[in-house]
């Protein structure tokens, strides 16, 4: 049955093949567009390079300071006094890595220009994240405590600063004017890894912008607390929550701080939606369903009446299937399983398209060290918006279909 079903389908398609055309395109293009945009999602938010002990490890990322008599308010990263002097008092982590958002800076090999985004981090950092290091080793305390100009360095800089030297551990260097010995040499990390992500990673105190004597709040830094077990996650969070709500805001424009230590997702989130509730995370997965219903609904609603088209023009052959004893449901299950079969071929185009685009978007080099992949849960997901599109533009038009008298469809 459904191999005859097919054979229907196919012939269909070959009749109008304009209306087969466009309704193809709406589906594959709309598919493409979700698959590429769910890979995007799934590596933000799964990849666990180079924090591979995400599952014990809380983001401190953004602070929020505001006052209520006069309506001031500033959000942004926290300072390097904050994550020493106050997240580095908690009991409950057994590791607080701080590190600085990536500066921009530019170094020189024969008077060519090499990008680097340099990151300022303390000792911890090292331990807390695992970085996979091609060569060498991180710097440690004591080359920190002693400002040695040190350095350790992505793949991508080695091969742009050193080309193909096999080994560059040991060699220097120069950014900004200033010589750094390279200590290591890490694999590269994609830029969605904002706190992570980085060119060249220097100790925090051969910065030029002496963190270690700014006693503000806000900053460019961000920390990591590392529990010594899963368990001791909501342990760790509440004891971070009771140290925030301790701390004297210096500044007397404002009057509530807001700082969170949360899992990984929960902080991406914040960054987004501020520092709200833990419901944020409810607001943004209701808000891309949302967009998603949306996306999806135009491609829908033209496939629906492409579908009424079909069904007007295939009358006469529903009415002699009528008059020959076919039941309304048998007609309304074969319609079903046609426009299944054409959403599916459609997703097969978008398949094929998503990948396309991924592998030009991984080309490119628009966002650094980006490799999207169309994995397991994106291809389900695909799958999964391929029979909802066959269900929602099919049972309409299927429906329209079983109510055709039998009389007027051999008329027409």
């Amino acid at each position: 049955m459904l191999k005859n079903y097919f054979k229907i389908a196919i012939a269909v398609l070959k009749r109008r093949k304009f209306f087969t055309f466009i309704s193809l395109f709406g589906i594959s293009f709309t598919l493409t567009v979700l698959m590429v945009l769910t890979a995007f999602i799934d590596r933000v938010g799964n990849s666990n390079y180079p924090d591979k002990k995400r599952d014990r490890s809380l983001y401190i990322l953004n602070m929020e300071m505001t006052g209520s008599k006069n309506g001031a308010m500033t959000k942004g990263p926290h300072s390097f006094y904050f994550l020493e002097h106050y997240a580095k008092s908690l009991k409950t982590p057994v590791k607080v890595a701080i590190s600085s958002m990536f500066d921009f800076s530019s170094a020189y090999v024969n008077n060519k220009k090499v990008p680097i985004s340099m990151k300022f981090t303390n000792a911890d950092y090292w331990d807390v994240l695992d970085y996979d290091f091609l060569e060498g080793k991180p710097f440690g305390k004591q080359q920190i405590d002693n400002a040695e100009r040190v350095a350790v360095i992505s793949e991508d800089t080695k091969n742009a600063y050193f080309g193909d030297a096999p080994s560059v551990v040991g060699k220097y260097i120069e950014v900004d004017n200033i010589k750094y010995r390279v200590s290591g040499v890490v694999k590269n990390v994609p830029i969605t890894q904002l706190t992570m992500y980085g060119d060249m990673y220097l100790p925090y105190t051969v910065s030029k912008n002496n963190y270690t004597k700014d006693k503000g709040l806000n900053g460019n830094f961000s920390g990591i607390l590392l529990a010594k077990s899963a368990d001791d996650l909501p342990k760790m969070q509440k004891e971070y929550s009771d140290m925030v709500s301790r701390i004297k805001i210096p500044d007397k424009e404002f009057d509530h701080l807001y700082s969170f230590a949360d899992t990984y997702f929960t902080s991406l989130i914040r960054i987004i939606l501020g520092n709200g509730p833990e419901s944020g995370i409810s607001k943004m997965i209701i808000g891309f369903s949302i967009f998603v219903f949306l996306f999806m609904l135009l491609p829908t609603i033209n496939l629906v009446n492409i579908n009424i088209t079909r069904i007007m023009e295939r009358s006469s052959e529903i009415g002699v299937r009528k008059a020959f004893g076919a039941s309304s449901q048998t007609l309304v299950y074969q319609f079903i399983v046609e426009n299944i079969i054409l959403t599916l071929l459609g997703g097969l185009i978008g398949v094929v398209l998503s990948v396309v685009v991924m592998q030009i978007i991984n080309s490119s080099g628009l966002i650094a060290n980006l490799n999207l992949s169309l994995n397991y849960m994106v291809l389900f997901c695909s799958l999964l918006a391929c029979l909802v599109f066959g269900l929602l533009s099919g049972v309409y038009p299927a429906w329209r279909m079983s109510r055709l008298n039998v009389v007027n469809a051999l008329k027409a």
